[in-house]
């Protein structure tokens, strides 16, 4: 009967039932004996689930000249019987008086290579090199967007846990949705994005992420949190959402650290905090004004690791309304239901925070860039 309100959630749009928080597994549990896996190259396969599910392949970039970008794929299956693909690329320019662009479009005549490791379509085509340490981004789907990209890992990339999955349902052997994640976190980015304004110079520092929703958006989370921290030697992040009450409005958090190439930290005992808000005056969503994030665990010899980020977001880069602006995608897999209004706030301080590291009986401090979002759903 479970399994039955679950489909019927899934196809109709419907709200869960309280299942409560042993219907979630997280991916903390795994932690506790493996903090985390290395990635290998069958690790990035791209699973094209044939049930319902959102599946990307995002790359942030930090460019010399202070430039913020993402681009993105997203495949989208509803319930088995609509699948969709759409290519997005946002660009926020290091020079204040341009504006920032937005573009979505849709893929047509999708494909994957036979070891689902690179993606393909007309005029657009995602790579992944032959032993798995760098990808290609090109797409010529908008005239007024042309990607040419390559993000090369500089250190090794990982999941937490042994597979980086949370697995939902109240029978851990036959579970109706998950959400995985898989991490470079420190690539460099070399290529440009020509627009009918400029053509940007993407040399810089970038950010990976493979993220798998096996099911509803909204019925695994109601709340997101995500930080992308980037400076000369270090790396750090968090990923972290808090699930509905259907499973007990419980959070995870996956996140880590890289500093010169090697993981400092990788684990679930990361932290990230709304210290001060502001309620939105065309939403109920409390706008986080300042925020703090922080790391703990251990390296692979013993040594402690804990580490500090907090401070002002400044004004808010954008706030993306999910169900106005994401075509079609979005809208056919959350459906109508009542308090569900997702929207995304994406900041990245004027100023640079730095990031306090202590590791072992040694205190580091370096100053970065940070982009961070606080998605709010239901």
């Amino acid at each position: 009967m479970n399994w039955l309100k679950s489909t019927l959630a899934s196809v109709a749009g419907t709200q869960e039932p309280i299942y409560g928080p042993t219907a979630i597994q997280s991916v903390a549990e795994q932690t506790k004996a493996t903090p985390f896996t290395e990635l290998t190259k069958d690790d990035l396969k791209w699973k094209a689930m044939q049930s319902t599910c959102v599946e990307t392949q995002t790359f942030y970039v930090v460019s010399e000249k202070g430039d913020l970008v993402m681009v993105q794929v997203i495949y989208s299956n509803v319930a088995g019987l609509h699948t969709t693909c759409q290519f997005n690329t946002k660009i926020y320019w290091a020079d204040p008086q341009k504006p920032s662009n937005w573009f979505s479009d849709p893929i047509q005549n999708y494909l994957f290579d036979e070891d689902m490791l690179s993606f393909g379509g007309d005029n657009i085509a995602l790579t992944l090199n032959g032993d798995g340490t760098a990808y290609t981004i090109k797409s010529a789907l908008n005239e007024s967007c042309l990607v040419n990209l390559t993000f090369t890992r500089l250190t090794p990339g990982f999941v937490v846990g042994n597979d980086g999955t949370s697995n939902f349902g109240t029978d851990p052997a036959n579970p109706w949705g998950s959400m995985r994640h898989a991490f470079w976190p420190q690539c460099k980015v070399e290529g440009s994005i020509i627009t009918p304004d400029a053509e940007l110079n993407c040399a810089g520092r970038g950010f990976f992420v493979h993220a798998l929703q096996g099911m509803k958006p909204h019925h695994l989370a109601a709340r997101w949190n995500f930080a992308n921290f980037q400076s000369p030697t270090i790396s750090a992040f968090v990923m972290e959402y808090t699930t509905p009450p259907s499973y007990g409005s419980t959070v995870v958090n996956v996140g880590g650290i890289v500093k010169d190439g090697e993981i400092i930290h990788a684990g679930t005992s990361n932290t990230a905090s709304h210290v001060e808000t502001t309620q939105d005056s065309d939403n109920e969503w409390p706008e986080p004004t300042v925020v703090k994030y922080t790391w703990s665990g251990q390296t692979k010899d013993g040594k402690e690791v804990n580490a500090t980020l907090e401070g002002s977001l400044g004004q808010r880069l954008d706030r993306v309304d999910v169900m106005a602006e994401v075509p079609a995608i979005i809208k056919s897999i959350v459906g109508s239901v009542a308090g569900t209004k997702p929207y995304i706030y994406q900041f990245s301080p004027k100023e640079k925070l730095s990031l306090k590291l202590r590791l072992g009986d040694t205190d580091f401090a370096e100053e970065g860039t940070l982009y961070s979002e606080a998605t709010f759903i239901s």
